[in-house]
């Protein structure tokens, strides 16, 4: 443990990062440069800097990367649709290569040989900042407390920091129901009552969305607008990624939409229950695929549709950084290139609802689709030969008398 100068932690302030704090200074007899971002998590983040000092932190790294987050990792995820086991948006998974991308660059500022996460050794979120750091730093050491001490439970932590008088309340020894995560992409929810899989998830447990019982009973409408696949104003409005997912977080929990309570396949092998809300990025998938629908070849989106479940796996994985996630996201991009447009949307009591959507790089054409005269822009008796030819190797197969099953 010599070894280890200097180590960038990334920092939240609460119990779990402020013991490991104490316990890095004392196991490495090291430096500790502390990292706290903000995601758009709805916390605020600065009183992370008085606990730090008050630990004898020097170096203390505050940053609001809430439009980094949104433009650099959330917005491009979407122009995948992207959607692990056909369900979960990502909101944990993809704030994390940001977080190992930001502590490589402190590190690298600040001269420091190791990084340090608070993620435990049974979840994914340690796989996804140390696959980060060592596809941007190889030679950096990972030092995961939670692998390697024996403060395995909340009464333990809160133990070693009255002993070592880190400032962290008790609340009365209560424990917290639930394991959350938060950044402007979503909230998760897991442990207490969610570990029962039969057991209904507790209404008081969500933040941000109204049930869609109590949503309003006439519906909302708004128009995005679309460039290169991302969405650049709402209802007319120009606004920057974050602003715009801001919003959309806003206008859909007021709606009762994007509540998800799901199992699902962690990297490390079990299953977990988790809960989560994701109602800005629920409205985005819907009009996404809405503005494609009209904008993109069928073949170019039917080979996205395929190639979508093993870009959510690199992301679901910690892949963000690796070359494969790169070589997908160079393809996904070239396909956005005509994404333009507006979609319509009808958001009412948890649903959204596609009423329109037009572009000037619209490959819809009316006169074709039409069940009216169509004056000749179609030729359907051409129909009859590309059926033959399709059914030609049935129809040799049926010959021979093959069966198929």
């Amino acid at each position: 443990m010599a070894d280890v100068k200097k180590v960038v932690l990334a920092y939240s302030g609460g119990l779990d990062t402020s013991v490991i704090l104490k316990w890095l200074q004392d196991t490495y007899n090291c430096e500790v440069v502390t990292f706290t971002a903000d995601l758009g998590q709805g916390e605020e983040v600065e009183p992370a800097r008085a606990k730090a000092q008050a630990l004898g932190v020097k170096e203390i790294f505050i940053d609001d990367l809430r439009e980094e987050f949104v433009r650099d990792f959330v917005f491009p995820m979407f122009r995948a649709n992207t959607v692990y086991e056909g369900e979960y948006l990502l909101g944990t998974s993809i704030a994390r290569p940001l977080i190992a991308k930001r502590l490589i660059e402190i590190a690298n500022a600040t001269g420091a040989d190791a990084i340090s996460h608070g993620a435990t050794g049974k979840g994914n979120d340690q796989v996804r900042f140390e696959l980060g750091a060592y596809a941007l730093k190889p030679g950096v050491k990972v030092i995961a407390p939670w692998r390697e001490w024996d403060l395995l439970s909340r009464e333990k932590l809160m133990d070693y920091a009255e002993k070592h008088g880190i400032p962290i309340e008790r609340h009365g020894k209560k424990k917290s129901p639930y394991s959350m995560d938060a950044n402007l992409l979503h909230i998760s929810y897991e442990g207490g009552v969610l570990e029962d899989t039969w057991t209904e998830h507790e209404e008081d447990m969500w933040r941000w969305t109204k049930s869609p019982e109590a949503a309003p009973d006439a519906p909302t409408y708004i128009e995005l607008t679309y460039r290169k696949g991302d969405i650049v104003a709402i209802d007319g409005k120009d606004m920057t990624p974050a602003q715009v997912l801001t919003e959309l977080n806003r206008i859909g929990g007021a709606n009762g939409i994007g509540r998800l309570d799901i199992v699902e396949n962690r990297y490390v092998g079990m299953k977990s229950r988790g809960c989560y809300e994701t109602p800005g990025g629920t409205i985005m998938l819907k009009a996404h695929r809405a503005i494609e629908s009209i904008t993109l070849d069928r073949e170019v989106a039917h080979l996205k549709d395929e190639l979508m479940p093993k870009y959510a796996s690199l992301i679901y994985n910690g892949y963000w950084w690796s070359p494969e996630r790169s070589m997908l996201q160079q393809m996904i991009d070239a396909s956005q290139v005509n994404v333009n447009g507006v979609v319509r949307l009808k958001l009412y009591k948890g649903n959204v609802i596609v009423v329109g959507r037009k572009s000037d790089d619209s490959l819809f054409d009316a006169n074709i689709a039409t069940f009216e005269d169509d004056a000749g822009a179609y030729d359907q008796a051409d129909a009859g030969g590309f059926i033959k030819l399709n059914a030609l190797r049935m129809r040799i197969a049926a010959g021979k008398g093959r069966t198929q099953f």
